[in-house]
Parts: C-alpha cells; sequence; structure tokens
C-alpha cells in the first residue's frame, strides 16, 4: 500500500513540475521561489498520506491549493521608436530662383514695333559661381527679334542675386506673344529654376496699337457680283423682291432692338426653300495679320428668321472655300466676328458674303454690320497724296476758263474808235 501511495506521490510531484513549467518565464527566473513552494507542498502531501494509513479508511477528499492563482506576467521587448528625418535637399553645381520681374510684368501691353528691356532678377541657388562666361539663353516662342545669348554681366556667388537683361522688340501685329529663356554654364550645359533646374522664365506681352479699314465690305458692296438661286441680282436691290436682295443700311436696326451708327450690309437670300444670296468681291491683296470683322444677326423683327452666315474665299481660279459658318436664328441675340486671315498672306484672295435660308423659307432678313478687313498701323501715306493733286487739278481748269472770258475783249472799244475815223 505504502509503495503505491509513494508512486502516485513521485507521478503527482512530476506532474506539478511539468504545469509549472507552462506557466511562463518572468524576466528574471528565481530557482527557489518556484521549487520550495512545491518540495512543502509534497512533503505536506506525504504526511497526509502517512497519517491516512494509520487511520481508519474512509472516503475524504482533500482539497489543496500549493500554486498562487494570480495570472502569470509575461515580460516583451518594448517597441522602437522610429524618427523620420525629411529628405537631404540635392545641392546642385547649377541652379537658379525666380525672383521677380524687374520691368515688363507678365501681361504688360505695348505698342506694336516698340522696342523694349526686359530684365528678372533671378538668384543663384547652385553651388558653383556664376562667371561672366554663363550666359541668358533663348530657348523658343515668338522671337521679338530676340538675341541668341547674353553673356551675364557680373560674378554671380550662391545665395547672391543678379538682375539679368534683354533688348527685345514687340510684333508689329496685334496679339499675345510669349518666349522661353534659360541660362547656360562655362561647358555649355543649359539650366534653369524648379527643383530640377530644368524650368524656363519668359517674356509675356500683349501688342496693341493703331489699325485701319482696309476693306470695306459695306463701302465696295456695289463693287461685288451678286447673284441668287435666280441668277444675278442688282445692288442695291429693291426691298422685298422674292428674288432675294442686298441693301446697305446706315443705321441697321439689330436683333435685340437697338440702332448702330455703323453701315450695315441687308441680305435676304431667295424666299423658297434653300435659297441664297452670295456677293463675290474683287480680289484684296492680304497681308500678315489681317483680321475680317463683323457682327452678324437677323434684323429687327424678322421672327422667323433661320440662316446659315458663310465667310468664303477664293485663290485665283482656285475652288471656292469656306472659312467659317454660323447657323442664326432670331432669339434676340447678335454675334461677333474675328477671323485672322494671316494664312492667306501674300495672296490676292476673292471673298464671299454667303447668306442661305436654313431649310424651309421664312423671312430670312441677314444682316453684316460694319464688315471689314482691319490693319494694324496707320493708312499708308500715298491714300491721301493721291487726292490732293486731284482736288488741285480741278481747281486750275476753273482758272483757265475764268481766262477764257478774256476772249470778249476782242468786241472792244478800241476797234470801234478806228472805224469811226476812216472817213
Amino acid at each position: 500500500m505504502k509503495k503505491r501511495l509513494k508512486t502516485f506521490l513521485w507521478i503527482a510531484i512530476l506532474t506539478i513540475l511539468l504545469s509549472a513549467c507552462n506557466l511562463g518565464v518572468s524576466a528574471t527566473p528565481d530557482a527557489g521561489a518556484t521549487l520550495n513552494p512545491l518540495y512543502t507542498a509534497a512533503a505536506q502531501t506525504l504526511e497526509a498520506m502517512s497519517d491516512q494509513t494509520n487511520a481508519t479508511p474512509s472516503r475524504t477528499v482533500a482539497t489543496s491549493t500549493p500554486f498562487s492563482t494570480a495570472t502569470p506576467t509575461l515580460a516583451f521587448a518594448t517597441s522602437t521608436s522610429y524618427v523620420y528625418l525629411s529628405p537631404v535637399p540635392v545641392k546642385r553645381c547649377d541652379a537658379a530662383a525666380f525672383i521677380k520681374d524687374v520691368t515688363i510684368a507678365d501681361g504688360s501691353i505695348l505698342s506694336s514695333g516698340k522696342s523694349f528691356t526686359k530684365t528678372w532678377r533671378l538668384q543663384n541657388i547652385g553651388t558653383c559661381k556664376w562667371t561672366p562666361s554663363y550666359a541668358l539663353v533663348f530657348i523658343n516662342g515668338d522671337g521679338m527679334s530676340a538675341p541668341a545669348l547674353v553673356s551675364l554681366p557680373e560674378n554671380v556667388n550662391p545665395g547672391d542675386t543678379v538682375d539679368l537683361s534683354v533688348n527685345l522688340t514687340a510684333p508689329t501685329q496685334k496679339g499675345h506673344y510669349r518666349n522661353y529663356w534659360k541660362l547656360r554654364n562655362a561647358a555649355g550645359v543649359v539650366f534653369g529654376l524648379g527643383t530640377q533646374a530644368d524650368t524656363a522664365f519668359w517674356v509675356d506681352i500683349n501688342v496693341s496699337g493703331p489699325e485701319y479699314v482696309a476693306y470695306d465690305f459695306v463701302a465696295r458692296a456695289c463693287t461685288a457680283e451678286w447673284e441668287s438661286n435666280s441668277g444675278f441680282l442688282p445692288c442695291p436691290g429693291p426691298d422685298g423682291d422674292d428674288d432675294g436682295y442686298v441693301l446697305i443700311l446706315s443705321e441697321p436696326h439689330m436683333e435685340n432692338g437697338s440702332k448702330e451708327n455703323q453701315p450695315g450690309l441687308l441680305t435676304a437670300p431667295k424666299h423658297t426653300k434653300n435659297g441664297y444670296i452670295q456677293g463675290k468681291y474683287p480680289a484684296f491683296s492680304v497681308q500678315q495679320g489681317d483680321h475680317f470683322l463683323a457682327d452678324i444677326n437677323c434684323q429687327y423683327n424678322a421672327n422667323t428668321c433661320d440662316v446659315l452666315f458663310r465667310f468664303e474665299y477664293q485663290i485665283g481660279n482656285g475652288k471656292i472655300k469656306t472659312w467659317k459658318e454660323w447657323h442664326e436664328v432670331y432669339e434676340g441675340k447678335y454675334y461677333s466676328v474675328d477671323l485672322d486671315l494671316s494664312s492667306l498672306a501674300g495672296n490676292n484672295v476673292k471673298f464671299y458674303l454667303t447668306v442661305s435660308a436654313n431649310g424651309t423659307k421664312g423671312k430670312d432678313q441677314a444682316l453684316w454690320l460694319a464688315p471689314r478687313i482691319v490693319r494694324q498701323g496707320t493708312p499708308p501715306p500715298t491714300l491721301t497724296a493721291t487726292a490732293s493733286p486731284t482736288a488741285t487739278a480741278t481747281e486750275t481748269a476753273t482758272a483757265t476758263s475764268t481766262a477764257t472770258s478774256t476772249s470778249t475783249a476782242t468786241e472792244t472799244p478800241t476797234e470801234t474808235a478806228t472805224s469811226t475815223t476812216v472817213p
């Protein structure tokens, strides 16, 4: 009996030891603190079993608590703190920063052909010194008579600023212009602005100036050949003619109800489905920068007006081509037209003003307000000079007729007196 109890006791001790191993490991384990309670519990168990062998057997269930019920604590290493660093800026030998426009701010308005000086203030943000071997170089854009390069006027140390200038000339034609510039080092390497030192800086201007009417479509209306579906039409035509007609108006009554003090052309297509009217103008020599301008709409009270305006052209005896077409209905509005004719520069061009009924016939009265071609600059002086001699010649002819009146002197008192004294 005792032998079986001892065997059971050793099994219990081994079980307790194995359980203790699974409870976790403290940060600094103490062998004595762990095993001593186990030895004590084992001794107490042996003593109890010895007492049971001497006592009357009974079914008594002993309850023991040899271990602490506290939850074992597991220790872990603390997490590492990360420090995030900003990227180290890349230092470049050659790099620039834009500070300001010293002259000619972006969008400045200049007169056509005007000479001007553009100046930028730049900073050397690289690590290399700029020397007079460095240069301001033209990259691309509108020329403005720009030089290919301009050498730097002085040394510019890293961190210093410099004013760089270039002499330019505004274009002769009205419009918006821009060109681009960078810097070039002594080795011929081009650099500019920005984090990659590759962005250009620029000149940005608007050109305006005097302009004049080089071709007036209203004043020359009856030099054009007008026709409709019915054939050729007179100029001006009878108002309301079903074959179509063209009228010259000194104060056109616009679709929105206003009356204008500029002249206009009222063009009415043949009063039929898909009727049309067309005026072919004599050839005109187009120059660079010429623009066709007009306001188009239906005449006031032409309530059923539904037409297509077309601006057409012909070079020599070539095909008639449509430059632009506009669909217009009577809705109380008018539309401004501005067409750059520069692509036709150098050609003698016949222009056509055409209006077509859009499908079914209606009260199609289409109004061109002040159709004209404008040109930059001032009118050629020969236009005025030609008129002056003509006026002078007229005055001379008048003087001659006055001198002729002296011929009446043939009937003079002198002749009469002579005849009296003959006898």
